[in-house]
């Protein structure tokens, strides 16, 4: 059993990934932001805002085997109409949030043997979508800092990212809150069904746990196919 956090485990895929986590024995350490969440079996939780906080150390452990980093934003809409700030802002949550808490946790992932990162990206960064300008501008540069980060702290710590499709959580909710929107995404995607949290939560904690202890640099699509199945 390890000693895992999880970035922003109070909703959607970080949430899964606590409850599957801490259900297979291990010790949990998440944080929440806007949606306060209470301790639970093997799980500890403490606020943290990526613009504004450090993150507490003091109820971690020295050792951390694992590390998720989950908040993200979607903001879709024409490129003319958006701004330098909006940029900057998704910026700041995607990658710096991420690149400060890495840098934050790096001495506690490099005393466990076989340490494990996982980032999130988007399967928008390697297929062009309309009005996906500013989240495949930030996730694009998470894809080129798992890469990057996995050829500079190996062997020691593994860097990977999953990239999922359109996936059925509350950030994702405008785009799923009518049975017809629904349908609509269902069609869309080669499984015709929307992904779950709990899809992307399996794939996330397979890179984070020793199981997939010969995998780092990896963007692993999880996305029922949408990124390279054409129908």
């Amino acid at each position: 059993m390890g000693n895992y956090v999880v970035i922003g485990g109070s909703s959607g895929i970080g949430k899964a990934l606590v409850k599957l986590l801490s259900e297979d024995g291990n010790e949990v350490f998440a944080t929440f932001n806007k949606t306060e969440v209470e301790n639970a079996p093997n799980v500890i939780f403490q606020k943290f805002d990526v613009l504004e906080d450090r993150l507490n150390l003091d109820n971690l452990p020295e050792q951390i085997d694992g590390l998720a980093y989950c908040p993200g934003l979607i903001n879709l809409k024409p490129f003319k109409r958006f701004t330098e700030d909006e940029f900057i802002e998704d910026y700041r949550v995607q990658v710096t949030g991420a690149v400060k808490v890495i840098q934050t946790l790096l001495p506690r992932l490099n005393a466990t043997p076989n340490a494990s990162v996982v980032l999130f990206s988007t399967i928008a960064v390697q297929s062009g979508y309309n009005f996906h300008s500013l989240v495949s501008s930030s996730k694009g540069a998470i894809e080129g800092l798992t890469r990057s980060l996995a050829a500079e702290l190996a062997p020691k710590i593994r860097v990977n990212a999953v990239a999922p499709s359109l996936t059925d959580t509350p950030l994702a909710n405008k785009f799923l809150n009518t049975d017809q929107k629904i349908e609509l995404q269902n069609e869309k995607n080669p499984l015709k069904k929307v992904g779950s949290p709990i899809d992307i939560a399996k794939a996330a904690a397979y890179l984070l746990t020793p199981d997939s202890s010969w995998v780092t640099g990896q963007i692993l699509h999880v996305d029922g196919g949408s990124s390279v199945l054409k129908q």
